[in-house]
């Protein structure tokens, strides 16, 4: 078992209700979220098979439906979210979440990076 192996997913764009006030609630906003995944992937890059591997689509579905699902007040919350829904997959020993929030501000990106394991 190799415990330095990571698949990461950057650059996922999305849109959603989130944010504090009523106006970022009430219009779709632009997030990029990236995902970095502590996980083991000899047994794939010896097989060559997707059973022994994440599929990063499944992967990119449960951000998706993290992003354009329910409102939350806080990317915390969601970055919460995404950790919880990929962290299912017990295989995964720990995911590092940022989400940005990239159209808030003209100057500057607001962002959050939180790390939960397995």
């Amino acid at each position: 078992m190799s415990s330095g192996d990571h698949i990461r997913i950057t650059d996922l764009f999305f849109r959603g209700k989130h944010g504090v006030g009523d106006a970022e609630r009430n219009v779709e906003q632009e997030f990029l979220v990236e995902a970095d995944l502590s996980f083991d992937v000899q047994k794939a890059g010896t097989s060559d098979k997707l059973a022994d591997t994440l599929d990063y689509s499944e992967v990119r579905n449960k951000i998706r439906g993290v992003i354009e699902g329910p409102s939350r007040y806080l990317i915390e919350a969601l970055a919460e979210d995404i950790a919880k829904k990929i962290l299912e997959d017990k295989r995964i020993r720990s995911a590092e979440i940022t989400v940005k929030k990239t159209a808030v501000w003209k100057n500057g990106v607001p962002s959050v990076t939180i790390t939960r394991s397995n």
